[in-house]
């Protein structure tokens, strides 16, 4: 069986070595003009090399000139605009939605009495820079370091706003007649004041603008928190009763709560309120007069 194989096998390439002789004769005199020699191994290897070249030369064609812009669900280069810029702007909605949700995740640390982040503009994990090394005088170091110590918590950077006001030039309504216990502290994550006034006193919103907050918390009782122009918001806790509703918008000197005591990081009845600008914790006392 194995002998008729290799004879099968034997007698099919001789076939594809056979020689032929391709003669071309003249018409008239059949006089030999020419002949080539070939065989059906050597016409199936210019075959294949053909087939290449013409699959090469279409693909240079296709990928390389402006006729690829005609075949049917191939982008054009008005398209392929439109997909950078769809792209582009992708991008910025993803970023976008990424500072929302630190706003938002940085009012619930407010709320809660902690310390917001600033994680969107946080430049540590950048990579590939080149490294840079800055090399500071003895006398630059002094400076900085006395420059720094009287610059710590000052806000005067940040009290203009975004249309040019100042800040002092607002009128901000007295969320409650009484009198400061506790001053802000910001060295001692105390961001705002606590006053306390007599028995179920109102407590009345400082400018106009939109609830975002009003719920319960463990620490710090009922809270209400509103958002003002200008990015400015302002926090009221501890108190002993809510009269307005997140998505409400309220004007300055509505009555918002009744002052209390509820929440465990309370001594007594009183209202803890602050005031936010930009991120940054105002000192009420320099706004508002109590």
């Amino acid at each position: 069986m194995a002998k008729k194989n290799d004879k099968k096998k034997s007698r099919i390439l001789r076939k594809l070595m056979h020689k032929y002789r391709m003669v071309v004769l003249n018409e008239d005199t059949f006089e030999e003009v020419g002949f080539v020699r070939l065989s059906r191994l050597n016409i199936l290897a210019i075959g294949g090399f053909l087939l290449i070249l013409v699959i090469a030369i279409v693909y240079l064609v296709i990928a390389y000139t402006p006729i690829k812009e005609v075949i049917p669900g191939y982008p054009d280069a008005m398209m392929s605009h439109h997909i950078r810029q769809n792209a582009m702007k992708l991008d910025s909605i993803e970023r976008e939605l990424a500072m929302r949700d630190q706003y938002f995740q940085n009012i619930n640390r407010i709320v809660n009495g902690e310390v917001p982040e600033n994680y969107m503009n946080d430049t540590t994990t950048l990579t590939g820079q080149d490294d840079i090394v800055f090399t500071r005088s003895e006398n630059d170091s002094i400076l900085r370091e006395q420059v720094e110590a009287e610059e710590q918590f000052r806000l005067s950077v940040i009290e203009q706003t975004t249309n040019g006001k100042n800040l002092h030039e607002l009128h901000f309504f007295t969320p409650v007649q009484g009198i400061i216990t506790n001053p802000f502290k910001p060295l001692e994550n105390h961001y705002g004041v606590d006053l306390v006034a007599g028995p179920n006193e109102v407590v009345k919103t400082t400018l106009d603008g939109t609830v975002i907050l009003a719920a319960w918390t463990l620490k710090t009782g009922y809270v209400i928190q509103i958002q003002h122009d200008n990015n400015l918001t302002s926090v009221y806790k501890h108190n002993a009763e809510l009269f307005k509703d997140e998505g409400q918008t309220v004007s300055a000197g509505d009555a918002i709560a009744v002052i209390g005591n509820s929440g465990e990081l309370t001594t007594g009845p009183h209202l803890h309120f602050e005031l936010w600008h930009n991120g940054v914790p105002l000192d009420p006392v320099k706004y508002i007069v109590f």
